[in-house]
C-alpha cells in the first residue's frame, strides 16, 4: 500500500513539475503529445460541432473535472478507469473527438479507440483549455454555461487564460 502511495505522489510531482518546464502554451501543446491521432484544432471543432454530420465528443478527464464543466454534448468516458464496453453502441465510422485538459489523456484514450477499430478517431489539440482560451463555451452538469474550468491542478492552471480556474 505504501508503494502505491508513493509512485502516485511521485506521478503526480512529475505531472505538476512537467507543467512549468513550457515557455508556452503553443510549446506545451506541441510537446506534450506524440501525435500518434490526428489532431483537431478548436476552430475546426466549433465549425462542425453543430453540422448534421454524425460526431462523438468525448471527455477523457476524470469526472470532478468532468463535473465542473465540459464541452456540450461531451459524452464523459474518464481516464483512468476508461472501458471501451462504454462506447459499444457507437458506429465505428462515427467521428469522434477525444479531449482531456490539454491533450496528453485523450490522446491516450484516442489510441485504445484506434485500436478498438474505431476509423475516425481525433484528438483536440489543447483540449478544453485551448477550447476555453478561444472563448467558446463550456457546461456544466445542469446543462448551463459556466466559466469554471477544472485545470488537474494549481500549475497546470497557468495555461488556461480564460475562465475560472478550478483544481482542488
Amino acid at each position: 500500500m505504501k508503494q502505491h502511495i508513493l509512485i502516485l505522489f511521485f506521478l503526480a510531482l512529475g505531472a505538476n513539475m512537467s507543467a512549468q518546464n513550457y515557455e508556452s502554451f503553443e510549446e506545451l501543446k506541441n510537446e506534450i503529445i506524440s501525435k500518434t491521432i490526428p489532431l483537431i484544432s478548436a476552430e475546426d471543432l466549433k465549425k462542425v460541432e453543430n453540422t448534421k454530420k454524425p460526431l462523438l465528443i468525448i471527455d477523457a478527464r476524470e469526472k470532478k473535472e468532468y463535473n465542473v464543466s465540459h464541452i456540450k454534448k461531451a459524452k464523459y468516458v474518464g481516464y483512468d478507469n476508461f472501458k471501451i464496453s462504454k462506447l459499444k453502441r457507437v458506429d465505428k465510422n462515427t467521428t469522434i473527438v477525444v479531449y482531456c485538459s490539454v491533450g496528453y489523456r485523450s490522446e491516450k484514450i484516442g489510441e485504445k479507440l484506434k485500436k478498438a477499430g474505431f476509423k475516425k478517431v481525433m484528438n483536440l489539440q489543447g483540449g478544453i483549455f485551448d477550447w476555453k482560451n478561444k472563448g467558446y463555451p463550456v457546461y456544466d452538469n445542469k446543462g448551463k454555461e459556466t466559466k469554471k474550468i477544472h485545470t488537474y491542478s494549481k500549475s497546470w492552471g497557468k495555461w488556461l487564460t480564460k475562465g475560472e480556474k478550478i483544481y482542488e
